[in-house]
């Protein structure tokens, strides 16, 4: 008799064992498993990124049809930006997103000094990317680039005055050229705005990464993150050679 009930309560604390689940800080009680809450997560993140296209998409368009409809014009405008700053800033950003992706790796390995210092980086280097396009846009301001009231067309009406190798616009297409830059300031200008949320929540990881948030195989905001700023990349990747490449002529 003794026996049989040693042997019950043995079974018994077995099946407690195999049905205790040992759950991370993070993990919400609206979700069976850690595995389902991240997937949950990820899911809604490309659910998100889904959305940006669609916003980023419409721009596109737009950029596309009224370059058709007024091409001399956007091809004086994209002229008018500087291919070296645009160009270090496609490199300062895609070494950004090699950081991130290494913050990724560290996480997942939970290196927490290593996780840190690649958010340190990609944080200076996104701080790098908005300095680079403050100048720029500072000199449109300088030259009246800027659409509106102050918007001066002189420039491209007669191009040689101001020592330009470009082709004299008429009058009313080179009011046209607004338009151009109306899409160039909406475009980088949206672009600058998702960069300038992400550092802000960079700041945000490193402060969870420096209380030890990240050390215990718990990595999905990581994750997520590096799904935005990645996107981020890749919507600049379309930016630079719309707006500053194609149909470029020698100034």
């Amino acid at each position: 008799m003794d026996n049989t009930i040693v042997a019950t309560t043995s079974s018994t604390e077995a099946a407690v064992e195999e049905h205790v689940h040992v759950s991370l800080p993070q993990h919400r009680h609206h979700f069976e498993t850690e595995e389902q809450q991240r997937e949950a997560g990820t899911f809604g993140m490309w659910l998100f990124l889904l959305t940006e296209i669609m916003f980023f998409g419409g721009m596109f368009f737009a950029y596309l049809l009224y370059r058709n409809w007024y091409y001399d014009a956007f091809v004086v405008g994209s002229n008018q930006l500087s291919i070296p700053l645009g160009g270090t800033n496609t490199a300062v950003l895609i070494t950004s997103g090699f950081f991130m992706a290494l913050a990724v790796w560290a996480a997942e390995l939970r290196k927490k000094g290593l996780l840190l210092l690649f958010l340190v980086l990609t944080t200076v280097f996104g701080f790098v990317f908005l300095g680079i396009k403050y100048v720029e846009y500072h000199e449109k301001w300088e030259l009246h680039h800027i659409p509106g009231a102050h918007f001066d067309v002189s420039q491209f009406v007669n191009p040689k005055a101001y020592g330009l190798k470009e082709e004299p616009l008429a009058p009313d297409m080179a009011q046209k050229v607004q338009i151009y830059f109306s899409l160039y300031f909406a475009m980088t200008g949206m672009h600058a705005l998702h960069m300038i949320i992400g550092v802000f929540l960079l700041f945000w990881l490193m402060w969870r990464t420096q209380r030890g948030d990240f050390t215990s195989g718990y990595v999905a905001p990581i994750e997520n993150f590096a799904l935005y700023w990645h996107f981020v990349d890749i919507v600049w990747l379309f930016l630079f050679p719309l707006l500053y490449l194609i149909n470029r002529h020698p100034i």
